[in-house]
């Protein structure tokens, strides 16, 4: 029944709404994706002042009325992350981060282990900007993939099941593939493999890094998983040695 719901959420996006409200759209350890609206949030003197901007970690205090959209009532503040906003790398990779998470977990099917390592992510880029680099992304989204349970199958191959010869990545099988049923699939250097394994393995801190040559195949991969199995296409990442883009605009004060 329609009523009052407290949650922890992280901001993914902010967007002007009216003359002078925001449209949020809300991660959620235990609702998922949500979307609501901050009534007079751009106002000079809103009760709300900064704490909905993007990668705002708050404790939310919400109204569930009889729309998909809920009202903001109340917001508490548990981690601004302003630090990550100082350098555009880190502002791109946090913009990413989030875009990453909307769009491979759009429901409102709860997963708290996505709340808990956005979170981190958006933690670990304010206290360091080298937590920005490409092979920091990579090993966030190869985790996104694991929750999503479509990560790829790297012990063995994907088609056949033979342990022997892995040397390519096919993202409609589903993961590595050995000598014999590489057809379609692309060529996976032993340094990518590697990444992919290490990424997986270790906490979101001690992320691996790789050439750039490395980096790329790394995101083909994820890419293609993600593509083929969850229908979404995510943003590039810089994993090829070009220079970042401009951060992507999440937000309109």
């Amino acid at each position: 029944m329609p009523g009052p719901l407290k949650t922890e959420a992280i901001v993914l996006r902010s967007i002007r709404y009216g003359e002078a409200d925001r449209i949020l759209h809300l991660y959620t350890p235990e609702h998922g994706r949500l979307s609501a609206i901050a009534k007079g949030a751009r106002r000079a003197r809103s009760r709300f002042g900064g704490r909905l901007e993007p990668f705002t970690h708050v404790r939310a205090m919400l109204h569930e009325g009889r729309s998909d959209l809920l009202t903001v009532t109340g917001v508490d503040t548990i981690a601004v992350h302003a630090a990550l906003r100082e350098q555009a790398a880190t502002l791109d990779a946090a913009a990413r981060a989030c875009d990453a998470v909307a769009r491979l977990f759009e429901t409102t099917e709860p997963h708290p282990e996505v709340f808990r390592l956005l979170a981190n992510q958006l933690a670990l880029l304010a206290a360091d900007p080298r937590h920005a680099r490409p092979g920091s992304s990579l090993a966030f989204r190869l985790k996104l993939l694991l929750a999503a349970g479509i990560v790829p199958a790297l012990a063995a191959c994907a088609v056949c099941g033979d342990t022997e010869h892995l040397q390519g990545f096919s993202g409609a099988a589903g993961g590595v593939v050995c000598s014999a049923c590489e057809a379609g699939a692309f060529a996976l250097d032993e340094d990518a493999y590697r990444f992919m394994v290490d990424a997986l393995g270790s906490p979101l801190a001690q992320a691996p890094d790789g050439g750039a040559r490395t980096l790329r195949q790394v995101e083909r991969a994820i890419g293609e998983t993600a593509e083929h199995h969850a229908q979404v296409r995510l943003r590039p990442l810089v994993a090829a040695g070009a220079r970042p883009a401009a951060a992507p605009v999440v937000t309109a004060s």
